[in-house]
């Protein structure tokens, strides 16, 4: 028999609805939402809504006040039991008098993980973990490769015609998709921690891989003021230090990284093909910038690389109903394979129209080497 009421699962999609609300906001921290219910009665909710400001435990405790006394807790991650920049909340909920925490999953975190139970429990609070696990995992896919891999999850951005070309064979590619798919794009890049480009990329488009709020959807400005969105940081491969201070890139208040072999603001080494090492710039943003999620913008040089070293996560493909014919440029490049065996399976997660464009989003299946 379950250890869990159907009360106790309202209460928990409420607290996962909950967190949905920081996506574009919290990071490098997670998505956490938080229920305090007494007698079948909700009498405290919140999320946590950026790193630094009050986690969604502490919300919701201001609101409960005294009626958080013999109260349960459904919180989407286990609460934190260390000093950060705000106090532990397992020592909250504790000063607060709540009897029983229900919780989704345990912190990602090896070197935190449990802990916030154990003082939970030494207290004497009942503590349930694994209510609606999946569905809290899937809030905080990047946080949680971080975590558990020191590695941001990574997502390769790409528009193509139906016959799978990028450009024209002169090089022109604006624009392929529709203005509903470039704005479209506008929330992805909300939510991520950095844009990862090129420094040819941003040459030839005189780009500026900002979040730009007038595209945003509609549903994201009514919840959000413009000034509390995050801007991701712009991590440009400039190997040969093309960029200059009169690019667009440079005219919006968001920070830059510049990557090279020397002289950038991230230094890698090259590899046997004489390229940046990415996986090397990937655990870099990840150790010491702290980026959970990496949006990546560019064309397909930089897109076969990070196939042919099975680094990326997720594939977010727009397809234009147009044909441009086999002498335009391929989505990947050459792969060199020579046998169907070799061929990159994907997993189709989602399929959706925008505008006249067709939005495909996947997931590649690795082959262990």
């Amino acid at each position: 028999m379950s250890k869990f009421t159907p009360f106790d699962y309202q209460m928990m999609s409420r607290a996962i609805g909950l967190a949905k609300r920081g996506i574009y906001t919290t990071s490098p921290n997670p998505n956490v939402g938080c229920v305090i219910a007494h007698e079948g009665k909700v009498v405290g909710e919140g999320f946590h809504a950026k790193a630094g400001e009050p986690h969604a435990e502490v919300h919701a405790m201001r609101m409960a006040g005294d009626k958080a006394r013999g109260a349960t807790a459904y919180v989407t991650l286990e609460p934190c039991s260390h000093y950060g920049r705000t106090p532990p909340c397992s020592l909250g909920l504790i000063n607060a008098g709540v009897k029983r925490v229900v919780c989704a999953m345990t912190d990602p975190n090896p070197q935190v993980g449990g802990r916030g139970f154990n003082m939970l429990r030494e207290a004497g609070i009942e503590v349930d973990v694994g209510l609606l696990e999946q569905e809290a995992r899937a809030l905080n896919p990047a946080f949680l490769k971080r975590m558990e891999t020191r590695k941001p999850f990574v997502q390769l951005k790409m528009a193509a015609s139906i016959d799978g070309q990028t450009a024209l064979a002169n090089g022109r590619s604006q624009w392929i998709t529709s203005t509903q798919a470039r704005r479209d794009v506008q929330h992805y890049r909300a939510q991520a921690s950095a844009i990862l480009s090129t420094s040819q990329t941003v040459l030839a488009d005189d780009a500026s891989l900002n979040v730009r709020w007038s595209e945003l959807p509609q549903d994201v400005q009514r919840h959000y003021a413009e000034t509390s969105l995050r801007q991701p940081v712009r991590v440009i491969l400039d190997r040969a230090h093309q960029l200059h201070s009169e690019l667009k890139l440079y005219q919006s208040n968001s920070s830059i990284l510049t990557v090279a072999e020397t002289d950038a603001d991230i230094c890698v080494e090259l590899d046997s093909h004489h390229q940046l090492r990415l996986d090397q710039l990937f655990q870099t943003l990840a150790a010491e910038h702290n980026i959970n999620h990496v949006w990546v913008e560019a064309g397909a040089t930089l897109a076969k690389s990070l196939i042919e070293q099975q680094l990326v996560d997720e594939i977010i493909l727009y397809m234009a109903p147009k044909i441009m014919g086999a002498d335009g440029r391929g989505l990947f490049g050459a792969l060199g394979l020579n046998d169907m065996a070799q061929a990159i399976d994907l997993d189709i997660k989602e399929l959706r129209q925008v505008g006249p464009d067709i939005r495909v989003v996947m997931t590649p299946i690795w082959k262990e080497e």
